[in-house]
């Protein structure tokens, strides 16, 4: 029979001053609201995480791939291969990837956020792969031809871009992507680069503001709200959205809801300037697949996807692309269930000829 020792009990040396005993935070309830009090979601605690995902939830600051299936069914990795993940995010996707293109491939790993990009690589890392099989750069997907060049590879056999915003970028406060929790008006991907969301609408026109509304986000509102919010100050995210739902009470609290997602979306797209690296991708895209390479692309909102689908279109007509997805694919109810944040996906694909 083992023996169990008790531990030896320690006595504060004499003349010393006792340090007080401090009681570990409380795990505030089942589902804590603040991002900063989800402590054992944050420390990988497995029971914790278990439930977050049984009740179709993201565990903070991490996110859950999406279509996953599909797109290595679109993609077809093999040994060998080249591969691009040109929005890394939590490395859902490369990392799937990265189990099919060994022995022997290659994962440019590509993620424009200086403050998630460093802890995902530190995770692939202790997977296992080191960097003659993945290969990191920070960077968006319009910088795909420079990566290339970078490796002096002369084009991918994979090429993968989720459109889509992380859920670690969503979540965090901090961030200012969110309608949920209150925190700064910023949104931008890189914070380190360009303006805060809040500095560009204290200095947009309403004129404008209007005409990125329609194209950004097909909002119904768009004229209404324009004139209500160009030219204001919003220090908050949820001072913002408090002044989306005063501009328009003749609406229900639903469809305030959405309009409130709709103008958070249209203007980070617009500090982010994802539609014009968006354009930039698909119009090199075509250069930077070898004979025969494969690209998956999933979109999330219209503005998005209709680029996307027609790009496709116009090279499958011209001959650049051997064969395109004919109809839109969607996540499976099952997934949109376990994962409601995968419902608005769609995914297109193409092969070049």
């Amino acid at each position: 029979m083992n023996e169990i020792n008790e531990p030896a009990t320690t006595q504060p040396a004499a003349g010393a001053t006792p340090v007080p005993h401090q009681r570990r935070k409380r795990y505030s309830g089942k589902n804590p609201r603040r991002f900063e009090d989800k402590y054992k979601e944050h420390g990988r605690d497995a029971e914790t995480i278990t439930k977050v995902v049984a009740g179709g939830k993201t565990p903070a600051g991490t996110h859950r791939p999406i279509m996953v299936t599909e797109i290595l069914e679109v993609l077809a990795p093999k040994p060998g291969d080249v591969a691009a993940d040109c929005t890394l995010g939590y490395g859902g996707h490369a990392q799937e990837i990265l189990a099919r293109i060994a022995p022997g491939g290659t994962l440019l790993a590509l993620d424009t956020d200086p403050i998630e990009l460093p802890k995902t690589e530190a995770r692939l890392r202790s997977l296992g792969f080191d960097e003659a099989v993945l290969k990191v750069h920070r960077s968006n997907f319009a910088g795909l031809p420079q990566v290339l060049a970078a490796q002096n590879l002369p084009g991918a056999d994979l090429i993968l871009a989720d459109l889509g915003v992380s859920s670690m970028q969503i979540d965090d406060p901090a961030r200012g992507f969110s309608v949920k929790c209150d925190g700064p008006f910023d949104m931008r991907m890189n914070p380190q680069r360009g303006q805060p969301a809040s500095a560009l609408l204290h200095r947009i026109t309403s004129d404008a503001l209007l005409e990125m509304l329609e194209t950004c986000s097909d909002e119904p509102q768009a004229a209404k709200l324009a004139p209500m919010l160009a030219g204001k100050e919003f220090s908050s995210t949820l001072q913002l959205a408090k002044a989306v739902r005063a501009a328009l009470p003749q609406l229900g609290r639903e469809d305030a809801d959405l309009t409130v997602r709709r103008v958070f979306q249209t203007l980070r797209i617009a500090v982010n300037d994802e539609f014009s690296a968006l354009d930039t991708f698909l119009r090199n895209l075509p250069q930077c697949l070898k004979p025969g390479g494969r690209v998956a692309v999933l979109a999330f909102h219209s503005g998005e996807d209709r680029r996307v689908k027609k790009s496709f279109e116009a090279n499958y007509g011209g001959g650049v692309y051997s064969d395109i997805a004919r109809e839109v694919v969607r996540p499976t109810p099952a997934e949109q269930l376990s994962n409601p944040r995968s419902a608005p996906a769609k995914l297109r694909w193409a092969r070049r000829a």
